[in-house]
């Protein structure tokens, strides 16, 4: 059995044999154990806006995210898995994480045994590249596709707007609409089947509380 955390109740852990969901109604922050987690918590007062939008800027607080990060490092800490962020999380820092570096794969552990590495989602399915940290603690940790992806512009954009919008505005804001904010953040069914096969692989781990 494999916890997953801070999942979307109708996105792709939903329903899944072996998989014990906890989404934002059964409030994640209340897991104690005893299963490996896939952890999703919520990036947005961690993430390039973590203030506020353009339309609202400094109307935020870095990090105000109710404790969701902490418990889900936490966790995985505990009872070992995988944690799933943005590139360039403020988290990171926040926490004392080391930074990994891009196309190097996992980086030194650190007194945990936890070591981080870069990932981009756009090898396992997603529309974009989406460049994507993960921390993991007590698992076999997997090579995965290091390499930088190819640059995805919708042709559209690419030729309505020119290279530098195009480039701004994305493949998922063109192809979303409304709904491109879930899209993006999304977890591609082939990058959600390697985080659970890290997280299965944590089954032997003993957490400091265990």
């Amino acid at each position: 059995m494999i916890a997953a955390l801070h999942i979307e109740p109708d996105g792709c852990y939903a329903d899944l044999p072996g998989v014990d969901a906890w989404d934002e109604v059964r409030d994640a922050r209340e897991y104690s154990g005893p299963w490996p987690v896939v952890a999703h918590p919520d990036c947005k007062r961690w993430a390039r806006f973590a203030k506020g939008g353009p339309a609202a800027p400094n109307s935020r607080r870095v990090g105000d995210d109710k404790g969701c990060f902490a418990h889900a490092l936490w966790a995985v800490r505990t009872f070992g898995g995988v944690l799933e962020h943005p590139e360039s999380s403020k988290a990171w820092p926040y926490f004392g994480l080391a930074k990994p570096e891009r196309h190097k794969g996992w980086n030194d552990p650190d007194s945990f045994g936890g070591r981080s590495c870069y990932v981009e989602q756009g090898h396992y399915g997603h529309m974009s590249r989406k460049p994507t940290w993960l921390y993991a603690v007590g698992i076999d940790f997997p090579e995965l596709n290091w390499s930088k992806g190819e640059q995805r512009l919708h042709p559209v954009a690419l030729e309505r707007y020119g290279y530098e919008k195009a480039r701004r505005i994305g493949m998922t804001a063109m192809i979303g609409g409304k709904d491109k904010t879930k899209i993006r953040n999304a977890t591609p069914l082939q990058f959600r089947d390697i985080l659970l096969d890290i997280a299965r692989s944590a089954n032997k781990y003993k957490g400091p509380e265990r």
